[in-house]
């Protein structure tokens, strides 16, 4: 159950989709990264604007609160978002390590308003062969060189 302060910053995310739509920054989408209940990221979805097609709103945010916090990773902190993300800013905010994601529209509401959220979903489950983007490996030996290289290296910063 969501507590009065989630809904106040969904609400905020929530404002920022209407908000930068209609100042034509792009489609309804917004989003906020809050850590110790101060909000540290804010994005809205930038793509028509800048004609970048990762400019989402939690992409957005991601990218502030990391440089606000002088990290990549986002632990102990909240996403909260217009919508359910897409699987693009998923795998974001997975890779950033944010501990929680709060959101009010759904995937499903998404695709009834036009957007391809739950296309896409379906097209990350199938194996590379049958998905619509063609898809071949090769030279992976090559490759496999510097991820070798990378495991080897006692000065790597993992992430």
């Amino acid at each position: 159950m969501m507590s009065p302060q989630d809904e106040e910053f969904l609400r905020e995310a929530i404002r920022l989709s209407s908000e930068q739509m209609l100042a034509e920054e792009g489609g309804p989408f917004g989003a906020v990264v809050v850590r110790e209940g101060r909000i540290i990221g804010r994005g809205w979805n930038r793509v028509t604007s800048t004609n970048d097609p990762t400019a989402h709103a939690e992409i957005i945010a991601i990218r502030e609160a990391c440089a606000e916090s002088g990290s990549f990773h986002l632990s102990g902190a909240t996403i909260y978002s217009s919508c359910e993300p897409c699987p693009m800013c998923l795998c974001a905010i997975l890779w950033a390590r944010l501990d929680r994601i709060v959101y009010a529209a759904s995937r499903h509401d998404a695709a009834a308003a036009g957007f391809d959220d739950q296309a896409f979903y379906d097209e990350i489950s199938r194996a590379p062969h049958e998905r619509s983007v063609a898809s071949e490996q090769g030279l992976r030996e090559e490759s496999l060189a510097a991820l070798r290289a990378w495991v080897q290296k006692p000065d790597r910063l993992d992430y």
